[in-house]
């Protein structure tokens, strides 16, 4: 055989083979995966219309994102109002809409040992005071049916952890309060399996549902976020993107979570540019002292910078797409 013809059969070879990946992985997932030949979405075709998350401010339908951000846990009530005025002055020197976020309880923890947080109680009070002092509407997770509307007394949006998401008896209790629902996107999920997640929450009747990337699991040990999931999800609602949890490590440290902090600007902006409606980001005083999540949480001053970068990347995308 020829030089050329032995190169032209180890092309064709190269081809075929190229031909039998994109069967096998250009299909993943069915007809909401985009082929080639179909004609790229515009982001106006892929979001659903918004709605309003708290009283004057709405997300998605083509709005300015929304920011959820706040620390992991209640680490005290007077940590809790402080961080939360932080948060409220940064925000406001920006002109953007915030919700104030913390949990009273972290109940999937890596460790018997780790921080959990102060329980319901004292939690849900502290993030009344918060509320209170700073007049920020507030968000909060819950694990359990029961304890949705004890937590809708105080919080305005609740919100369902992502190893939780499928959970059915927990999305109706929160649906059935009648408060916007935000679901963390499970690490062990594909982005269009969230439109069953949607559809469990709007049977109740609610249908203000919003749905969190937080990166899918990537072997051991290592979260990825793939960005087809954003636009994929913004089809039945609107879509926040978590730039903080998304830098996890799960177990990394084997007693905790490690994290990648320094990738939290590339992957938002990124998000960010795929036209997500809103970012979700947890903020510390002092990151490296915070009781849950000290390799993942932003300190003060970069939460101040993020904001500013995502504000020219998401008004130029709304500019572009319209």
């Amino acid at each position: 055989m020829s030089t050329s013809t032995s190169a032209d059969a180890e092309n064709g070879g190269i081809c075929v083979f190229l031909c039998d990946l994109w069967a096998v992985f250009g299909r993943v997932g069915g007809s909401s995966i985009q082929h080639p030949e179909d004609p790229p979405a515009t982001l106006g075709e892929m979001a659903t219309p918004g709605f309003d998350i708290v009283d004057g401010v709405k997300i998605g339908g083509g709005s300015r994102p929304v920011y959820i951000a706040g620390p992991c846990v209640v680490e005290s009530r007077d940590f809790l109002v402080d961080v939360a005025g932080r948060v409220h002055e940064i925000a406001a020197s920006h002109g953007v809409p915030v919700v104030f976020k913390s949990s009273f309880d972290k109940a999937n923890r890596s460790s018997e040992s780790s921080f959990r947080g102060p329980g319901e109680e004292q939690g849900l009070e502290a993030l009344a005071e918060a509320k209170r002092v700073t007049g920020l509407p507030v968000i909060t997770d819950v694990h359990h049916p029961e304890q949705a509307t004890r937590a809708a007394a105080v919080a305005d949006v609740l919100q369902v952890p992502a190893f939780l998401c499928r959970q059915t008896d927990l999305l109706h209790a929160c649906g059935q309060t009648g408060l916007p629902v935000n679901v963390k996107k499970g690490q062990f999920l594909a982005p269009e399996d969230m439109a069953n997640i949607v559809e469990k929450i709007r049977a109740t009747g609610n249908r203000r549902v919003l749905l969190t990337e937080r990166g899918s699991t990537f072997g051991y040990h290592n979260l990825v976020v793939d960005m087809r999931g954003l636009p994929t999800m913004r089809a039945f609602a609107p879509v926040v993107f978590d730039a903080t949890h998304s830098l996890q490590l799960p177990g990394g440290l084997g007693h905790a979570t490690d994290g990648a902090r320094q990738f939290h600007g590339p992957l938002a902006r990124a998000a960010a540019g795929a036209g997500v409606d809103g970012f979700f980001i947890e903020v510390h005083p002092n990151p490296p002292a915070a009781l849950s999540d000290a390799t993942t949480q932003l300190s003060f001053d970069e939460f101040d910078r993020l904001i500013a970068q995502l504000e020219a990347v998401s008004k130029a995308v709304r500019e572009v797409a319209e």
